[in-house]
């Protein structure tokens, strides 16, 4: 869940983005809040047994505050994206209640390992990207592109530093910037604003990471805790659309990610469904 808004002149966001190398404060464009939950199991949850070469069983709940600017130039734009999160990872998040309830209600395979998951553990991340997106004229439709790079996250629950490229087709694209993205990878703020008529434009990215920690791969507190080999590089792969309607928007994107540990059997592939509406 987050929540979204345009930020006035003189809003103590802006004092942030002064200190930020580059970034002018009357460039900030809106502000976020979000609150999350997030579980990670291995493949096979109706083992009760720990499972050495799978990912541990891992809850994260969390919230988190981010600051999002744009820079226009006259055929071009920059994009920045400021955030910060704090949350725990752990029996504290809850993620065995939920996924046992969840799963008894659409009778659903019982998950059994939920003992052997990651121990407590409160965390605080930082994470920055910057883009640099060029917009073109294809015919009837508008055509942005470019690349995102200096994307970081300092933390205990991740720190990687990452670069990609964006490209974004459609109609109505300066209603909008940015694409969504799935966790890790940060992405660009899916920002919108109202407006009458039809919007619409259709997506892909690519990034890539270099993981030097990754808190849901390693039980930190707990040194004999459940932990697998994390790869140090990582890549997603995203394509999807988005529409947006008046003051409506959903956009679902679907995501392939290279093998996160040494041990994983194959690549992943998920999806996310998002419906955001103007208060």
């Amino acid at each position: 869940m987050s929540w979204a808004y345009e930020v006035d002149e003189d809003q103590w966001s802006q004092a942030i983005a002064h200190v930020v190398p580059g970034w002018e404060p009357r460039e900030v464009a809106d502000m976020s809040y979000r609150f999350g939950h997030r579980i990670y199991t291995p493949t096979r949850i109706t083992l009760s047994t720990p499972q050495p070469d799978d990912r541990p069983y891992a809850g994260v709940l969390y919230a988190g505050a981010a600051i999002h600017g744009i820079t226009r130039h006259d055929d071009w734009h920059e994009t920045r994206s400021l955030q910060l999160d704090a949350g725990i990872v752990g029996p504290s998040s809850q993620a065995k209640w939920i996924q046992e309830t969840f799963h008894e209600h659409i009778a659903g395979a019982e998950p059994q390992g939920w003992d052997h998951q990651l121990s407590d553990e409160p965390f605080l991340n930082l994470g920055y990207e910057h883009a640099w997106v060029d917009r073109r004229q294809l015919g009837p439709l508008e055509f942005e592109y470019g690349p995102t790079a200096a994307g970081f996250a300092l933390g205990n629950l991740y720190t990687y530093g990452s670069g990609g490229f964006i490209l974004r087709i459609g109609k109505g694209l300066d209603r909008s910037f940015g694409i969504p993205s799935i966790a890790p990878a940060q992405g660009q703020n899916a920002f919108y604003r109202r407006g009458s008529g039809l919007g619409w434009y259709l997506f892909t990215a690519a990034e890539g990471r270099y993981m030097a920690h990754n808190m849901l791969l390693v039980d930190n507190t707990r040194k004999d805790g459940p932990s697998v080999d994390r790869e140090s590089w990582v890549a997603d792969a995203q394509v999807g659309f988005v529409v947006n309607w008046d003051r409506w928007q959903i956009a679902y994107t679907i995501a392939v990610r290279s093998k996160e540990f040494a041990t994983q059997d194959d690549i992943d592939s998920f999806g996310s469904l998002t419906l955001s509406m103007w208060l």
